[in-house]
This record gives structure tokens, C-alpha cells and sequence, in this order.
């Protein structure tokens, strides 16, 4: 029915060990393009940003994960996590994923259980919702052995809820490759931000040097009102160009949302 999803983590285990969730994780996608922010709860520090493509093959379980932007600098190593459904509707991903917790960041079985949250809804009254990822800096046309700084942004939002992430990262072309990859990545700088009934959009976060210059969710307001999008369109925000990576309408058929929304507070 729609293309896009809210969810959250409910836990975390590392195989034998305990159950535990030390973070506010918040994941925006649509289409086949996630934006992921996970806070730590008692630092409100990143505990880890990632933004990229859901890839999963039809009729498969397995989902495969690319970091296009990633806090903890893991883009060469494969994200692939196995996904069940559990007797309450939660969902139960496994899969191996380095353990950046312990030294040399060891490659670990891992299990997470994982939420879907209703959308939130923007106002009292049935209106226009849109759901989107945007990324900028990631379009960069290099020659082979060429090496390039970029800023790289990604901006989410479904509806009521919104996420922009910003990583600077260098870029190389190795020779004899036609591929552009990441070499590494800088700080992650977050901004999210939810709406508030009879309040309007409220910051939760904003972590990093560059979180005062991410565009916030009044700076795409445009969108909204300026037609429907395609996917690699572009769009300028605050004098930045953008691709719009995916892109979804929920205006068409709303009242069909309304039943999958809430005015309850996301997170903690």
C-alpha cells in the first residue's frame, strides 16, 4: 500500500550475550533508500548514522544495506541481515556485522528486533503527506587514480517526521576501476526533527559541527506544494543541489494513511 516505513530498534544482542538497547533509533524508508540515526540515550551523542540503499530481491528475506554515509566509516564491509516476522509483529533481523565496541571492531553474529511506528500526522485534518530522500554531494564524475573531498547530505523525511544527516568523506577512483568508492568518513553531523500537535515541527536533535547548517525541515517545505517528483530529479535546497532519490505521493488516497498515523511523541 505505500513504499515508505518508520521504524525503531528494540533491541540488540550479541550472541551469547544479553538482550539491551542503549540508543533512540529512528529509520526513514522509501522506496529502496533508508536514512538511519541512532542516538545514544544517556549522551545523546551518534551512536551510529547510516544512509544508503535497501536492497532485497523478490520473494527473499535478506535484505542488503549499502552505506553510502556511514558515522562509523564501515562502507567496504557487507551489511546483509535476515529479517522474520515474531508472534507480536515485531520483526527479528540476524545477520554478522563488525562489533565497534571491542578492539579492532571484530566481525560478530548479531540479532535486532525491530518496530514499525505509525506515521505521524501533521495536522488535525486530512492534508497532503510526502515522503522522500534526498542526497547531495554524491555525484561526483571522477577520472581513474582521482581522489576528491565531498560533503556528503542526505535528508528523510515520511509525512511528520524528518532526519538530515552530513558526512564530509574522500572519494577515489581507483585505477583500473570504473567504480568510484569511499575511501573514508569525517564527523556525522544530525538534525531530526518530529511534528508536534498544536506546536508545529520541533527539533529533537541536533549533534555535530555542521548540524547548525543542515537544512531543516521548513527549507523542503516546498516540495509539498511544488508538484509531484520523480525519482533523479533535482531539487535546490538553501542554494544546494539535490537528487531526489525516492519519492512518494501519500496524498492521492490519505484517509488510507490516517488509519496508519498517530499524534503520539516517536522515540524517547
Amino acid at each position: 500500500m505505500t513504499e515508505s516505513r518508520l521504524s525503531t530498534r528494540i533491541s540488540l544482542r550479541w550472541p551469547p550475550e544479553a538482550t539491551f538497547e542503549n540508543t533512540d533509533t529512528l529509520v526513514l524508508s522509501v522506496g529502496n533508500w533508508y536514512v538511519d540515526l541512532r542516538v545514544d540515550r544517556a549522551t545523546r551523542t551518534i551512536d551510529w548514522a547510516i544512509a544508503g540503499e535497501r536492497l532485497q530481491a523478490q520473494d527473499s528475506n535478506e535484505v542488503l544495506f549499502t552505506h553510502e554515509l556511514d558515522s562509523k566509516n564501515s562502507f567496504g564491509v557487507a551489511d546483509c541481515g535476515s529479517f522474520s516476522s515474531l508472534p507480536n509483529g515485531d520483526d527479528l533481523e540476524v545477520g554478522v556485522m563488525p562489533r565497534h565496541d571491542l578492539p579492532g571492531a571484530p566481525v560478530r553474529e548479531y540479532e535486532e528486533v525491530w518496530r514499525k511506528l505509525l506515521f505521524r500526522r501533521v495536522d488535525d485534518r486530512p492534508s497532503r503527506g510526502l515522503s522522500f530522500v534526498l542526497e547531495a554531494g554524491g555525484d561526483v564524475g571522477l577520472e581513474q587514480g582521482e581522489e576528491k573531498e565531498v560533503v556528503r547530505t542526505f535528508v528523510g523525511a515520511i509525512w511528520g517526521t524528518y532526519i538530515a544527516l552530513r558526512q564530509k568523506q574522500v572519494l577515489i577512483r581507483p585505477t583500473g576501476d570504473s567504480n568510484t568508492v569511499i575511501k573514508r568518513g569525517g564527523e556525522v553531523s544530525a538534525r531530526r526533527e518530529d511534528f508536534v500537535r498544536g506546536a508545529g515541527f520541533r527539533v529533537k536533535y541536533t549533534i555535530g559541527t555542521e548540524a547548525g547548517e543542515l537544512p531543516a525541515r521548513d527549507d523542503v517545505q516546498f516540495l509539498a506544494v511544488d508538484g509531484i517528483r520523480q525519482a533523479n530529479d533535482k531539487v535546490m535546497v538553501r542554494g544546494q543541489a539535490y537528487v531526489i532519490r525516492a519519492f512518494e505521493d501519500l496524498g492521492e488516497d490519505l484517509e488510507q494513511y490516517l488509519r496508519l498515523s498517530t499524534d503520539e511523541p516517536i522515540g524517547n
